[in-house]
């Protein structure tokens, strides 16, 4: 990805951080990205190209700071370790991780009124969720997959939760690490 497409994309999901998917000006994000409008359309055609790239950084960003960059699939000899290392990468406090997270909540919003972010939004938490899975079955090769399935749709589900709750301040960041840790081990047990 070009340097300017990845600035644009940064900036694209500082300002729906802050401002909200309704309050994303083309003209605004150009300037914030240190880039014309113009080359904003050419990079993304229109405003829904730009939301489902914006969408995609978010998820790849994520995959960054939750696993380890040089070993993008975690492998330890702890998958459980692995597991909670991945999920508690989404609660903490860290820019990148905050900017995400509001933005995620805001496209997940805006896609409630906008069908057309719908289909893009459900195939990116799929893969999350798939992923999940898949480290629940590492740390529980005894569980079938439809059980490790609802499991990482229940622990995917409450780390959003938990990120809303603690990004909006009604949450203590470390209280919410635990209820996640928590739920990983009740998840575990079965």
């Amino acid at each position: 990805m070009s340097d300017r497409r990845t600035e644009i994309l940064k900036a694209a999901t500082r300002a729906i951080a802050r401002r909200g998917v309704r309050g994303l000006r083309v003209g605004e994000l150009a300037a914030e990205a240190g880039v014309s409008t113009s080359l904003i359309y050419y990079h993304f055609t229109d405003r829904a190209g730009l939301l489902r790239q914006t969408l995609e950084f978010i998820s790849d960003r994520a995959d960054h700071y939750t696993t380890d960059e040089d070993d993008p699939a975690p492998r330890s000899r702890d998958p459980r370790a692995d597991l909670e290392r991945v999920l508690l990468g989404e609660l903490q406090d860290s820019t990148d991780v905050r900017e995400n997270s509001t933005a995620w909540g805001e496209l997940r919003a805006t896609a409630v009124f906008e069908p057309s972010l719908r289909e893009d939004l459900a195939r990116t938490t799929h893969t999350w969720v798939h992923d999940i899975a898949e480290l629940l079955a590492r740390a529980d090769p005894t569980g079938t997959a439809p059980a490790h399935a609802a499991a990482a749709e229940r622990l995917t589900t409450l780390v959003e939760g938990l990120s809303v709750r603690w990004l909006s301040g009604s949450l203590p960041l470390d209280h919410a690490r635990r209820l996640l840790r928590g739920a990983v081990e009740t998840e575990l047990r079965g």
